[in-house]
């Protein structure tokens, strides 16, 4: 047979997905939303170029089909190698049933999921194995169900660029991304707004068609399964287009470069735009969000900071007092609610150190996340300004030489470290902290004999800490003072740690008891450093990264933003300070406790000073809220703007300092003030850091 008529499984389906391409291109063109007219020139630009992408984006999509073809032949089930196989598979089930393999320690849903794939790959083994009779009928059967998924795929993809166009004018970006994210919110989404039924039945059923139709060109591929040289020579074809594509698809991508955006974004290949929708990890704000003139927001931000002028946050602070260079130790506990602690109406009891800590410090009773993963806790509380769409600036590209709470420390002359019990290059960590002037202390750096307890993310926080009183003992001998920014990892999921510490065990892998081991272990390290002769001369600032949850009723539900903060110092005079709060602020508020006077472009203030506007900043992804005035006002995509009223709603026996519920009523009647103040702060935000103007 003609080598051609072998690859018949990749054309067939590889014409059926540019016919679907070039369908979509057609309805999109016309689209009402796409409100441009095209010149002869752009239209073949978006048709031709379109395709010639599609075609390498296909070649690198099929090669999960390439894997599956060439694997397929009879003579792997021959005796003995058939049931060597057979074992292996068997062995790796019982490995993975066994409930302590390597993916156990991930949690979640995804030892399941293996386990039910290596399952079924044995049971489809071992039906091929033994009834020889059946092989080539169950194996047409396999093949047909490979040529169905790769056909439901393409038409499932066409119709998300379809609505996701109807929904915003582009091709795939990150708010697609997002929507991975938020699977729960984005399914009832949709179950709410088509009619789902009747578009997934019309789907199946022309795919059950199409599929046919591909069968009966393809089939050929197993009726007379290629030889072993037969393979080589259709691997040789592939491999070689495979690494053709790797060039010219971002080769392609710089062709989308008309000023005319509906060109570009019809030209581009939705499946590439998706894709670097992860690489760029941001959404941008002036296309999306609804903005103000330039100069009226930074007007409007000038009445929060007075002293700036011109575009941008730059301003004097300055201290009456002398400056007080102590040490600073800021530890980022990992998802760490305010309703974990006794003040905050918690009855188990799981933070006993931190519960009579904070009556010992500088209590910040109102404050609020800016967001909730780690890397917007760590964009907050390291560069102190709001968070902007999309992903946080620690996983952006231009992530560096960011003006930050580092780069004060450093221009006071302190040493300055990053330290983390896991793998700094996770979440991008060691390219932004290394980048933004920080010693990275992680992993990496521990001798065997340091390590009591690890698992998937990093060290147990005991072996962090026990590492972080070394290296601050050797920091105190060279006479300079110190901030090392600890972030811990043993109150995440899988919530492992070591046994015989708690009266939790830790390998129940409870989310109590990764809080109280988290506790346990700050009590452990607050003992060991109350006993160096650095200790009453540092400043240990202790805050949450986020909330251990964040879906709530609402789009931004308060209560899963609110979190504990504190600043502890033997010379500190315990005090709570209850005024709404953002935790961009924490930082600014501890460098006037210092009484430092620097160069500014924080966003965050010193709330302690009498002329700070209460006011806090929370945000996912794509939804940016200001909180003020008990009005939660909510930027997002598509220029929405909306506006709750927030009612307080009372739990028993908790102080009011310390009530987190709040009832989030839609307002009909727009506070505009408040609109274009949150407004003013976002976009302004996102324009310095567009524009640079946020370095160092």
């Amino acid at each position: 047979m003609v080598i051609y008529k072998k690859l018949s499984p990749f054309y067939n389906l590889a014409l059926f997905y540019f016919i679907v391409s070039f369908l979509l291109r057609i309805v999109l063109f016309f689209h009402p939303i796409t409100q441009s007219s095209f010149s002869i020139l752009e239209s073949l630009k978006i048709f031709s170029l379109g395709l010639i992408s599609d075609f390498f984006v296909f070649i690198i999509a099929s090669v999960f089909l390439w894997l599956y073809l060439i694997f397929i032949s009879n003579s792997k089930y021959n005796k003995p190698s058939g049931y060597i196989i057979l074992g292996f598979l068997a062995a790796l089930f019982i490995y993975v049933a066994s409930g302590k393999s390597i993916l156990d320690e991930y949690g979640g849903a995804l030892p399941r999921i293996v386990l039910i794939f290596i399952g079924i790959k044995m049971a489809l083994f071992s039906l091929l194995l033994f009834l020889p009779t059946l092989r080539d009928e169950i194996r047409y059967w396999l093949f047909a169900f490979v040529m169905f998924l790769y056909v439901l795929l393409i038409l499932q993809n066409g119709l998300s660029e379809y609505f996701f166009w109807n929904e915003f004018g582009v091709k795939y970006n990150f708010i697609a991304v997002n929507y991975l994210i938020y699977t729960n919110e984005v399914i009832g989404n949709i179950m709410q707004s088509y009619p789902v039924i009747p578009i997934f039945s019309g789907l199946f059923l022309v795919t059950g068609i199409v599929t046919y139709f591909i069968l009966k060109g393809s089939k050929k591929y197993i009726d007379e399964i290629p030889t072993f040289n037969e393979k080589i020579k259709i691997s040789g074809i592939y491999i070689v287009l495979f690494l053709i594509s790797l060039v010219a698809i971002p080769a392609f991508a710089k062709t989308e470069n008309s000023k005319n955006v509906f060109v570009n974004e019809l030209q581009a290949n939705g499946l590439y735009k998706f894709y670097l929708a992860f690489q760029n990890n941001k959404l941008d704000y002036f296309k999306f969000y609804k903005t103000l003139p330039s100069e009226k927001a930074y007007s409007l931000l000038k009445q929060q900071f007075p002293a700036i002028s011109g575009e941008n946050t730059h301003r004097i602070i300055s201290s009456d007092s002398l400056e007080n260079h102590k040490n600073v130790v800021l530890i980022t506990i990992e998802s760490y609610s305010a309703e974990f602690m006794k003040m905050y109406g918690n009855k188990q009891n799981i933070t006993p150190f931190l519960d009579s800590l904070a009556q010992k410090s500088v209590q910040f009773t109102n404050l609020y996340a800016a967001g909730n993963r780690t890397v917007r806790g760590l964009e907050a509380v390291t560069l102190c300004l709001p968070p902007t769409a999309g992903e946080s600036v620690v996983k952006r590209e231009d992530n560096k030489n960011k003006f930050s709470t580092g780069s004060i420390f450093k221009d006071k002359g302190y040493n300055v470290k990053f330290m983390y019990g896991g793998d700094a290059f996770f979440d991008n960590m060691q390219d932004f902290y290394s980048g933004n002037g920080y010693e990275i202390i992680d992993k990496s750096s521990f001798t065997p004999e340091e390590i009591t307890f690890s698992n998937v993310w990093g060290v147990c926080d005991e072996d962090m800490y026990n590492k972080a009183i070394k290296v601050m003992n050797t920091e105190a001998k060279e006479n300079k003072p110190f901030f090392n920014h600890i972030m811990t990892v043993s109150n995440h999921r899988p919530f492992t740690y070591p046994n015989n510490k708690i009266d939790i065990p830790g390998d129940i892998k409870s989310r109590d008891g990764g809080v109280k081991y988290t506790d346990y272990a700050l009590r452990k390290f607050f003992a060991m450093a109350s006993k160096q002769p650095w200790f009453k001369n540092t400043m240990f600032v202790i805050v949450a990264d986020h909330c251990a949850s964040s879906a709530g009723k609402t789009q931004l539900p308060l209560d899963k933003y609110r979190i504990p903060a504190f600043i502890y110092n033997t010379d500190l005079k315990p005090t709570k300070y209850n005024q709404l709060m953002s935790q961009i602020d924490l930082m600014p508020t501890l460098f006037g406790l210092l009484h430092f006077s620097y160069e500014s472009k924080f966003f965050g203030q010193d709330v302690l000073k009498p002329d700070y506007k209460p006011r806090a900043f929370i945000a996912t992804y794509q939804d940016l809220g200001l909180i003020k005035d008990n009005i939660l006002t909510i930027l997002s995509p598509k220029q929405q703007v909306r506006q709750f009223q927030l009612n307080l709603e009372t739990k028993e026996g908790v102080a009011p300092e310390y009530q987190i519920d709040y009832n989030e009523k839609c307002m009909k009647t727009e506070r505009t003030d408040l609109v274009n103040e949150t407004i003013s702060f976002y976009q302004t935000a996102s324009d310095m850091l567009k524009k640079k103007k946020y370095q160092k």
